[in-house]
């Protein structure tokens, strides 16, 4: 009997990526928000390579499964680029992911942009909405926050 493969979990700042995973991750974020959601906008936008930021994935032999990305902002973190492959999805990884993050972010505060239709999965790891909804690139939005003493609503940054 072979074993079975499983997913590897990942974590590493942009200078200990190496090359063939950063491609492996910008295809993922390409195929996801470019291609399969319709968005055209400029995913690569300076803030991958940031000294604060962290890449969380998931791989099994090679293959990027999941990712998220860990921004640090002024007196808080940021996550974004939540993404699950098509043919993972329902595993269970981005669950694991955001778990992954929280571990990372520590007690710092942490703020997201919720596709709105995804609301309810960050709320189970204790973000609440923290503004009005807002349209991006034709896709709802909910800002959200997670923190020790529930601050008020932190600004986004702008595009």
């Amino acid at each position: 009997m072979h074993p079975q493969p499983h997913d590897e979990l990942r974590t590493a700042s942009f200078r200990d990526l190496d090359t063939t995973t950063l491609y492996a991750i910008l295809r993922l974020r390409g195929e996801v928000f470019v291609v399969e959601q319709e968005c055209a906008y400029a995913d690569i936008d300076g803030r991958d390579t940031e000294p604060g930021t962290r890449h969380v994935w998931f791989e099994r032999d090679g293959d990027v499964r999941a990712y998220l990305r860990i921004l640090r902002e002024d007196g808080h973190e940021r996550v974004g680029r939540v993404v699950t492959a098509k043919t993972a999805r329902g595993a269970g990884l981005a669950g694991r992911l955001l778990a992954e993050a929280l571990e990372v972010i520590g007690n710092r505060p942490s703020v997201l942009d919720a596709q709105a239709h995804l609301t309810a999965f960050y709320a189970r790891y204790g973000y609440e909405p923290s503004g009005p909804e807002f349209l991006e690139d034709g896709i709802l939005h909910v800002p959200m926050i997670r923190s020790n003493d529930q601050l008020r609503e932190v600004r986004r940054p702008a595009h």
